[in-house]
């Protein structure tokens, strides 16, 4: 008899924990489904399988430096920001990625005749491996080394002059995207190319644009070498606007130039 009531009472107990756990599944489904939770703990993984890991963002990080002539500087510009810092803030509004500028090298008359050895400089090479974009100008005070003839009124360099010069400086520009690659293989390259700012003068349109557009292949071939290099043009923006967009000093863009080159910079970098 004693046994018999044990088992009874033991066979009560458990129905009743049976539906008290069965009564508490049912609230909590009923909560679920009346007020959800705010995240999902579960995310799935790009192989399909899940996590209980938080999402997380891959976010990239631009850190720019440029490198250079005056055009890298910023010359010509009112504001002070030229293409580079132009170009930090177009970045940011296309990309939405954290943007920085690592440092501007940019120095006016610069040649690539004084950029090589420059590029040995332990500062130098310790700002450029900190990049992983980096923005070119020079060659443009190699071609035109002339231009303040265009003020004094004494002649203007040949066709063959110019042509002269974009072969040897070519060899040197070769010289410094090499290196350059040299020290920060893993960074984007982003070479301005040339353009005419003589294109509005009759005896400087012809021999002028024929110099930079054969400048303006060699650094392409040049650039094309390397995966992360390429070549911005901004020759078609001066054509027939060079008083549009250039500065009063008749040779460095003006504001407007300034964007037009930053814009194509972005265009590129995307």
């Amino acid at each position: 008899m004693n046994s018999s009531s044990w088992l009874w009472r033991t066979i009560g107990i458990s129905s009743v924990l049976a539906t008290l756990l069965l009564l508490a599944g049912f609230l909590y489904a009923v909560k679920d489904v009346i007020a959800p939770a705010s995240g999902n703990p579960w995310v799935s993984t790009p192989d399909g399988s899940l996590s209980n890991a938080a999402p997380t963002t891959s976010a990239k990080e631009y850190n720019i430096v440029s490198l250079g002539d005056s055009l890298a500087k910023g010359t010509g510009d009112d504001t002070g920001q030229g293409f580079v810092r132009r170009a930090v803030t177009e970045l940011q509004k296309v990309q939405k990625l954290p943007v920085k500028l690592v440092n501007n090298l940019g120095v006016n008359g610069m040649t690539t005749k004084g950029l090589l050895p420059t590029l040995n400089e332990e500062g130098v090479q310790y700002v450029l491996r900190n990049a992983n974009v980096i923005l070119l100008s020079i060659g443009g005070n190699d071609l035109f080394q002339g231009a303040q003839n265009v003020q004094t009124g004494k002649a203007l360099p040949t066709y063959k002059e110019l042509s002269s010069e974009v072969e040897k400086a070519s060899l040197r520009l070769k010289q410094i995207v090499d290196k350059i690659h040299e020290i920060n293989p893993a960074a984007q390259l982003v070479y301005v190319g040339l353009y005419n700012p003589f294109n509005d003068l009759k005896e400087m349109r012809i021999p002028g644009n024929q110099a930079v557009a054969e400048w303006n292949l060699r650094a392409s071939e040049i650039l094309n070498t390397y995966e992360n290099g390429r070549v911005v043009s901004t020759f078609d923006i001066f054509t027939g606007n060079t008083k549009k967009y250039l500065a009063d000093d008749h040779f460095h863009p003006n504001d407007e130039g300034y964007q037009y080159i930053a814009e194509r910079i972005v265009q590129g970098l995307r």
